[in-house]
This record gives structure tokens, C-alpha cells and sequence, in this order.
């Protein structure tokens, strides 16, 4: 599967956003959690994201309430970002 979620210190301060979108996975999860379906989440508010961006998001939140770390296979961080 193609790296859909990033991590990047200077995007939305290191919080985990949609590959290139600069869309905070946590945005799109809680218009999920309001019960919006996925095409109302594209139409209505993030045109630019596809089904499978949104079901990254939830593979990640699924993931990390597992307790499985979030870099891996669904989420990258940034190798030429800084580190603190």
C-alpha cells in the first residue's frame, strides 16, 4: 500500500496528515465520528482526498489504539524534516 499518512514537524506541528494534502488525519476522523459518509467528507469538505485516503486515516487510528507505533507501512515520517 502506498504511504498515505505522513508526519512532519512542520506541518500542523508533527500531527499525522494525509500524504500531500496537508489534511490533520485527526480533521477527517472526527467528520467520521459525526457520521458523515466518506463521499459527503470529499464532496463537502476535502475534495482533494479519495476513499482510500480516508481509509488510511482509519487504519491509523485503528493502529494506534492498538498501541502499534504509527510510522510503518500507513504512516512516513520525513527523513530531511528536523528532529527535537
Amino acid at each position: 500500500m502506498q504511504q498515505r499518512i505522513t508526519v512532519n514537524p512542520n506541518v500542523h506541528f508533527g500531527k499525522p496528515c494525509v500524504a500531500g494534502k496537508r489534511i490533520p488525519v485527526q480533521n477527517v476522523l472526527e467528520l467520521i465520528e459525526e457520521g458523515l459518509p466518506f463521499d459527503e467528507i470529499i464532496t463537502g469538505y476535502y475534495p482533494q482526498l479519495t476513499f482510500d485516503n480516508i481509509k488510511a486515516c482509519l487504519q491509523l487510528k485503528k493502529r494506534q489504539s492498538e498501541g502499534i507505533h504509527s510510522e510503518g507501512h500507513l504512516c512516513s515520517r520525513r527523513s530531511d524534516a528536523p528532529t527535537h
